[in-house]
């Protein structure tokens, strides 16, 4: 799947508004105007189409989480915590996470959301989903398993 198709899904899913994804880059000094975020929601077979990079489709996830969750300011003496920038072999497990954070989803939440799509998936996978890269559990989530989450979340805040 390409950036656009995943930005066009989560969009349509969680029936976000022009205006929120235009604030989700405004928070990292991102300015985009409508014609540019709807630019980016084209095929890419259409007129007009301009490719989605890892960078932008991090700022509207991270953005996402800040307009569903708020800010979150380090405690006193702490330092901010760094982006997660969406790169790797883990591309697909980070948009996941972020999407868990930003609905504030709990295991039950994403396994319903998975059988919602016709997908069964048991608690140690899915927990292996989240693990970090290099943990012995981890596993790599496929475009598939995206594919079935993006859809499954479709479903779930839209109805089938």
């Amino acid at each position: 799947m390409t950036n656009n198709d995943i930005l066009r899904r989560v969009r349509y899913a969680l029936d976000i508004p022009d205006k929120v994804l235009i604030g989700c880059f405004k928070e990292f000094g991102e300015h985009m105007e409508v014609a540019d975020v709807r630019n980016l929601l084209k095929k890419e077979n259409e007129e007009g189409y301009v490719k989605c990079s890892n960078k932008q489709l991090g700022m509207v996830l991270d953005g996402y989480i800040i307009y569903k969750r708020g800010r979150q300011e380090p405690k006193p003496g702490e330092e901010p915590k760094p982006r997660i920038e969406l790169t790797g072999n883990n591309f697909n497990n980070l948009i996941m996470k972020k999407l868990k954070i930003a609905l504030n989803l709990r295991s039950d939440d994403i396994i319903d959301i998975f059988n919602l799509a016709g997908v069964n998936v048991s608690v140690s996978e899915l927990r292996s989903l989240f693990r970090k890269p290099g943990h012995k559990n981890y596993k790599e989530c496929l475009d598939s398993y995206l594919r079935n989450f993006l859809k499954g979340l479709t479903i779930h805040y839209r109805g089938e």
